[in-house]
C-alpha cells in the first residue's frame, strides 16, 4: 500500500467542522500524517470531522489548562504545518498563534480557513456557506427568474472555496519553505475562494460572451440545451450541449430533425423550442433516455441521487466511491500515476492516540493525564 505523494509530513489541525476536517482528509488520504486534536468529551459540543478523519489520528487536549496548552505546543513544534478553523484571535487568545512559533518553528506553516478571512470589517462576524457564496455574487447565477437561487449544501462555499483552497494554500507554503527555511501564514477565506471559483464568469462577463439576462444566457435554466429536464417516470435528466457539433447530436436523438441547428443561439427561438424539448423528454423513463442518448456527445447525464451515483457503472469503473467500515464514502482524488493516495480507513474514536504520541513526544504520564483532562 503506498503511502501518498505527501507521504512524510506531519499536519496538526484543530478539530472542526466543514471546511478544516476536508481540508485534513485531503492531505492525510494523500499521505500525509495529520493529527487531530480534539477536546476533551466534556466540553466537546460538536461533532469533527466524522467521516473525514479517515486517515488521521488523534489526540484529545484540554486547551483550558497550561498542561493541555503545552502538549498542543510540542505537538504543533514537531510538525510541518498546522490548519485551524476558529475565528480571528481565538488562536491568539490561547498563545497559539502564529507569532508564538516565529522563533522556536519558523518553517511552520500556519493554515487558516475562515469564512470572512483574517481581515476586514466582516472578519468577526458569523456566518455560513450561504453567506459567503452570496456575497461574491455566484448566488445570482444559480437562480431561474423569479425564484430565489438554489446552491448544493456545504459544497460551493465551505468545501470548495475553503476546504480546496486552504489545502492548496498549505502544500504550496510547504514547498515554498522548503526552499527558504521560513513558514508564512495561509489565509483561506471561503468568501476569497468562492470569488476566485467565478473566475470563468468574470473573463466571460469581461469578453460579452456572458450576459446577465437569463433570457440570453444558456447557462441560466432558460435555453433549450442546458439544463435540467423531468422525465415520464418523474425522475430528471440534464442536457448540456453547447457547442455546434454536440448540439446537432441532441437534436438528432431527440428525434427535432425539423429544427434548424444554425438558430441554436437565435434568442428568440428558446421559448417555444424549450417547451418542446421539455414535452420530449417527458415521453420516456430516466431509464430509456439514457438507453438512447449515455455515452454519446449530446452532453447527457441522468439526475441520480447520492444513493444511486455510486451504482453507476461509470462510478464503479474510476472506483470513485469506497466502503469504509460498511459505510459509502467518495474515494480519494485526484490520481497519481507513481503514488496513488493511501486505501481510506476508519476514522479513529476521539482521543485514540493521545498517550503514544504525547509519550513520542517526551511527556510523562502524569502530564499526559493532565493535557487531556483524563480523557
Amino acid at each position: 500500500m503506498s503511502n501518498g505523494p505527501l507521504s512524510g509530513l506531519r499536519i496538526i489541525e484543530f478539530a472542526g467542522i466543514g471546511p478544516g476536517p476536508m481540508a485534513g482528509m485531503l492531505l492525510a488520504d494523500m499521505g500525509a500524517e495529520v493529527i487531530v486534536i480534539e477536546r476533551p468529551a466534556a466540553l466537546r459540543t460538536l461533532g469533527g470531522g466524522g467521516a473525514m478523519n479517515r486517515g488521521k489520528r488523534s489526540v484529545c487536549l484540554d486547551l483550558k489548562n497550561e498542561a493541555g496548552l503545552e502538549a498542543a505546543r510540542r505537538l504543533i513544534c514537531s510538525s510541518d504545518a498546522l490548519i485551524e478553523g476558529y475565528r480571528p484571535g481565538v488562536m491568539e487568545r490561547l498563545g497559539l498563534g502564529p507569532a508564538a512559533f516565529e522563533a522556536e518553528h519558523p518553517r511552520l506553516v500556519y493554515g487558516r480557513v475562515t469564512g470572512w478571512g483574517q481581515t476586514g470589517p466582516l472578519a468577526q462576524a458569523a456566518g455560513h456557506d450561504i453567506n459567503y457564496v452570496a456575497l461574491t455574487g455566484v448566488s445570482s447565477i444559480a437562480s431561474r427568474p423569479g425564484e430565489p437561487p438554489t446552491l448544493p449544501a456545504t459544497m460551493i462555499g465551505d468545501m470548495a472555496g475553503g476546504a480546496m483552497f486552504l489545502a492548496f494554500g498549505v502544500v504550496c507554503a510547504l514547498l515554498e519553505a522548503k526552499r527558504s527555511g521560513r513558514g508564512q501564514v495561509v489565509d483561506a477565506a471561503m468568501i476569497d475562494g468562492v470569488g476566485l471559483l467565478s473566475g470563468l464568469v468574470h473573463s466571460l462577463r469581461g469578453s460579452g460572451v456572458w450576459g446577465d439576462d437569463p433570457a440570453r444566457n444558456f447557462f441560466l435554466h432558460q435555453s433549450p440545451f442546458y439544463d435540467c429536464f423531468e422525465c415520464a417516470d418523474g425522475l430528471f435528466v440534464s442536457l448540456g450541449a453547447i457547442e455546434p457539433p454536440f448540439y446537432r447530436e441532441l437534436l438528432t436523438r431527440l428525434g427535432l430533425d425539423d429544427v434548424d441547428p444554425a438558430r441554436q443561439y437565435r434568442f428568440v427561438d428558446w421559448p417555444d423550442l424549450r417547451e418542446r424539448v421539455a414535452a420530449r423528454v417527458r415521453e420516456k423513463t430516466r431509464k430509456e433516455w439514457c438507453e438512447l442518448m449515455e455515452g454519446s456527445d449530446a452532453c447527457f447525464a441522468p439526475v441520480l441521487t447520492m444513493a444511486e451515483a455510486p451504482m453507476h457503472a461509470h462510478q464503479q469503473a474510476r472506483g470513485n466511491f469506497v466502503q469504509v467500515n460498511g459505510k459509502t464514502q467518495p474515494a480519494p482524488a485526484p490520481r497519481f500515476s507513481h503514488t496513488p493516495p493511501r486505501t481510506p480507513g476508519p476514522s479513529p474514536e476521539p482521543g485514540r492516540d493521545t498517550v503514544e504520541l504525547l509519550r513520542s513526544l517526551g511527556l510523562a504520564d502524569t502530564q499526559i493525564a493532565a493535557a487531556s483532562n483524563g480523557d
